[in-house]
């Protein structure tokens, strides 16, 4: 008979209830506690676990917790007046008061500006559309770049939103990648544009595959260094606060 296991569940940090998500794994040997990029603690358990080591677990773990909420990054969501990255540079949302109209970037009193058209209700759509529309094409550029210096060929260049991941690659060419992107320094978006054609030649992680990266990008630490510093930061935005 399969174990039922609660997909949530709640513990105690600082004196206030925190719920954790619930996550069971048939490849886990043990239990383990995580905090995404982006959302809530998740508590991974083995199938075989037993729910009571699994919420003793988790008591052992609240001073981790609470460590590690009150360092993460807040929610940014694409209101009137938030200044949001692009390209590494800071940028103030305005809203243009029309309902009509494309995202336009402006210099306003010195300070760079991202003109928003649409009603309220719409205007944080509009300029996550625009942001994706802007990523996909200096996506296009740059894995386009990679894929001829490396001699090899995709099918398709995609934005997704992964809460937890840059880009993937699928055996079939087709390469995905987060359009958050936009937001970082643009040699941040070459990186993860080169890690992922690299996969068309090494599907793993392995010293071959680091150094196809280094083939196409010798300065691909430049990049990833900046992703493991700012990377959970750069997940938050375009968030709604709860």
């Amino acid at each position: 008979m399969q174990k039922k296991w609660p997909t949530v569940t709640e513990t105690e940090v600082d004196g206030r209830m925190v719920e954790v998500a619930v996550r069971v794994s048939l490849r886990a040997r043990n239990y383990r506690l995580s905090l995404p990029h982006a959302g809530g603690p998740v508590l991974t358990v083995p199938n075989h676990g037993r729910w009571q080591e699994a919420q003793a677990f988790l008591n052992r773990q609240r001073n981790w917790l609470a460590a590690r909420l009150e360092r993460a990054a807040k929610p940014v969501s694409f209101k009137r007046g938030a200044v949001i990255p692009l390209r590494g540079v800071d940028h103030r949302i305005v809203a243009t008061g029309k309902v009509r109209g494309r995202v336009e970037v402006l210099e306003v009193d010195g300070e760079l500006t991202l003109q928003v058209p649409g009603e309220v209700a719409h205007r944080a759509r509009r300029l996550t559309d625009w942001l994706k529309t802007e990523a996909q094409a200096d996506l296009e550029k740059r894995v386009a770049v990679h894929a001829r210096r490396l001699g090899v060929t995709y099918t398709s260049v995609s934005m997704r939103s992964q809460a937890t991941r840059w880009g993937s690659c699928s055996a079939t060419g087709r390469l995905n990648f987060n359009w958050r992107l936009i937001m970082a320094p643009s040699f941040v978006l070459d990186y993860v544009a080169a890690h992922e054609v690299a996969h068309l030649v090494e599907m793993n992680h392995s010293d071959a595959f680091w150094d196809t990266v280094a083939k196409t990008l010798p300065s691909m630490n430049r990049g990833r260094s900046w992703l493991k510093a700012h990377g959970r930061q750069l997940m938050v935005y375009g968030i709604e606060e709860q």
